[in-house]
Formats: C-alpha cells, structure tokens, sequence
C-alpha cells in the first residue's frame, strides 16, 4: 500500500515539473521578442514581455483596425493550449508580423520550445530558446 501511494505522488510530481518546463520566459527564433508562458484556468497562454525594438511597438499589421494603436508588450500571442501527450495543442497563436492568427501546437525538445503554426495541412515550426 506505502509502495503504491508513493508511486502515485513520484508519478504527480513528475507530471506539474513537466509541466512547468514550458512555463517560464522564451526568446523567439528571430530574437527580436521573449513571451512568458504561463498557465491560466487549466490552458498555457504567452505573453510578449520584451521586445527589440522597444515597449512602445504598437500592433500595426492587426486585422482589427481599432487595435493598431495598441502596444504589442503584454499582447497574448498564444492562447488556450492544452496538454495532449508530450505537446500542447488546440490553441492559437498570434503573429504580430502579418496581424493573423493560426492554430498553434507547442512542445519541448530538450531546452528548447518548439512553437508550430498551421493552415489547414501546412505549418511551419519554430525554435524558441529559454530567456534569462
């Protein structure tokens, strides 16, 4: 019985530190942004926290025009994933470059945030490194 109760704590501890793995601050591939994931009501959100070229940077490409004058710093440019496995998927993902959003999937390999945006069947990836 203490064998079994202490399988199932070293099981849940090892599962909140998985995923806590991906909460934290992360530079993006470019490098131009870091976005803090966090978790909120049971979804991993990010959020942008630093950007290159300052806080002042207004979200200029967004499809709503009324939201082009806003400051892209504390944007949520990731919302509503959930863990599936080793990922975290059924989210979206914002991408201020080009004012549009995409399905999102995210997951770890090694140190490192894979961050997956699709249309349709086609995607790309990207490679995102943990901040200081």
């Amino acid at each position: 019985m203490k064998r079994m109760i202490l399988s199932m704590v070293l099981a849940l501890v090892a599962l909140v530190g998985y995923s806590q793995g991906i909460v934290g601050k992360w530079l993006t591939e470019a490098g131009d942004a870091k976005v803090e994931i966090f978790e909120a009501n049971g979804k991993v959100n990010g959020k942008i926290v630093w950007l290159e070229k300052g806080p002042d940077t207004k979200d200029v490409h967004n499809s709503d025009q009324k939201l082009r004058s806003r400051n892209l710093m504390g944007v949520n440019i990731l919302s509503g994933l959930t863990k599936k496995g080793d990922k975290w998927e059924g989210g979206r993902i914002y991408n201020p470059k080009n004012g549009k959003n995409y399905k999102c999937s995210i997951w770890l390999e090694g140190n490192q945030l894979k961050v997956r945006g699709y249309i349709g069947f086609l995607y790309e990836t990207q490679t995102w490194k943990k901040a200081q």
